[in-house]
């Protein structure tokens, strides 16, 4: 729905429509006295923060500059990071509370982001890319304007949008079935592929279960909780960090890497939950906290980046979409999945499940060597013509292209 919208109204309207949602199901929260009502609310804000991770990685693509996409693509994922940092301290600060606003508080106080994005979308700019497709030059030329200022060469990069646009209209009448033909093919599966990786590593367990992993694992409420924080905060560190390193090393390094790494310290968990000491369950929480942080620096960050850069720019809200409903889906399997494998009364693996994950994160990484492109510093014109001339994904980055 988001790419939809997106694709017809504009990125910024679609925005809109997700911040409406996600009003209606934050008041509905507040509000609502039945456990059906609840639900219901809990459904219409799932629903609007679907359209925030359609359109931020879709926009943020769009509108920032080669030099910057990298970084800017990346923050996508710090706001995540953030708001998981934010949720715990704020829950925090209400657990003490004995009524009913222990929970309606938390609840509440997400209005002031929706409130906060609804005060300054009149200000942001529409896509470029957007305006170009829908033929409003007049407005795209604003638009860049906007961004780059009136001393920029807007001329030159309004034709480079045209081109692009142009080309890319030629090759195909655009439709959702697309997505998954010709070059668009592999194009949006390895958009798919870099989020469902980041499932097969355990992100769900990781970030949804650490602090109820921790008491299974012996450790006091409190040192669990002060562990969960942890977690959260070394994934805003992690991701602060992955800005300084995606333009020098690369999104192809820094992915299959992560892959690589944090599927060694989802063994090591499985390895220590064999031995039955105090020492080991606390070396259990610390890997804990340094997979987030290893997490958000890699693989957290770069499946966004990978995401804005390998889509192809008239199919790049449908392939958004598509990844987004991956990984939706995916958070529903480990969400059904995870509470099965670590209860007491269930499988109870505790710590074990590290060897379940790393399994998991190895298929991944075989994936993640053959099909993550690099493509740091390329344009949009030219990463379309490395996948119209079916230049395997793994040796994009030293392709060179010829001036025709």
């Amino acid at each position: 729905m988001a790419s939809w919208i997106a694709d017809r109204l504009g990125r910024r309207m679609s925005l809109l429509c997700g911040i409406i949602l996600c009003t209606g199901g934050i008041v509905g929260q507040v509000v609502s006295g039945t456990r059906i009502a609840f639900l219901l609310s809990k459904y219409v804000l799932g629903f609007g923060l679907g359209f925030y991770l359609s359109i931020a990685p879709l926009c943020t693509s769009e509108i920032a500059p080669v030099q910057l996409r990298g970084i800017a693509t990346a923050g996508v994922n710090l706001g995540i990071a953030i708001g998981q940092l934010l949720s715990n301290s704020v829950v925090a600060g209400f657990g003490g509370r004995d009524d009913r606003w222990a929970y309606r508080g938390p609840f509440a106080l997400q209005l002031a982001f929706a409130a906060f994005l609804a005060v300054f979308l009149p200000f942001a700019p529409e896509s470029t890319w957007y305006l170009v497709k829908k033929g409003k030059i007049d407005d795209a030329r604003r638009s860049l304007i906007k961004l780059w200022g009136s001393q920029a060469d807007i001329e030159l990069k309004l034709q480079a949008v045209q081109i692009t646009v142009a080309e890319e209209a030629a090759h195909e009448d655009v439709r959702w079935r697309d997505c998954f033909r010709g070059t668009h093919r592999i194009r949006t599966f390895i958009s798919m592929g870099v989020f469902a990786c980041q499932h097969l590593v355990g992100i769900i367990f990781v970030l949804g279960y650490s602090t109820y992993f921790f008491q299974l694992a012996g450790l006091v409420d409190s040192d669990s909780f002060n562990m969960g924080v942890g977690v959260t905060a070394c994934g805003v560190a992690g991701n602060i960090v992955s800005w300084f390193v995606v333009n020098n090393v690369g999104r192809r390094k820094i992915f299959t890497w992560g892959m690589v790494t944090l599927t060694g310290l989802l063994l090591l968990i499985g390895i220590l939950d064999l031995v039955p000491t105090q020492g080991a369950r606390w070396a259990m929480a610390a890997i804990t906290v340094i997979w987030a942080f290893v997490y958000f620096m890699t693989i957290g960050a770069m499946a966004f980046v990978i995401l804005g850069e390998a889509s192809a720019s008239s199919m790049r809200a449908r392939t958004v979409a598509w990844a987004t409903a991956v990984q939706a889906i995916m958070g529903l399997i480990m969400n059904f999945a995870i509470p099965y494998l670590v209860n007491p009364d269930e499988a109870n693996l505790k710590g074990k499940v590290g060897f379940v994950f790393g399994g998991l994160g190895a298929i991944g990484t075989a994936w993640a060597f053959m099909y993550v492109p690099e493509l740091k510093g390329r344009t949009f014109e030219e990463i379309d013509r490395m996948f119209f001339a079916r230049v395997p994904p793994r040796k994009m980055g030293s392709h060179i292209l010829s001036d025709e």
